[in-house]
């Protein structure tokens, strides 16, 4: 299963395969915030912000 990011580069929507995602924590001065990060073909991040609760439900390793 692949999960669909937005290519802010291309500006265009793009899948990408669950090995090659990992979720993250972005702490910010107002507290964190949770996604998904994976990596393009050509090998760069691309970034989707979600819930918490799907945070912490997902299936992805954790960036270390």
């Amino acid at each position: 299963m692949a999960v669909e990011f937005y290519d802010v580069k291309t500006r265009s929507k793009v899948m990408i395969d669950d090995s090659k995602i990992v979720k993250v924590k972005f702490q910010s001065g107002n507290g964190v915030r949770f996604g998904l990060r994976g990596k393009t073909d050509d090998n760069r991040n691309v970034t989707k912000f979600i819930s918490k609760a799907d945070w912490e439900s997902s299936k992805f390793p954790e960036e270390k």
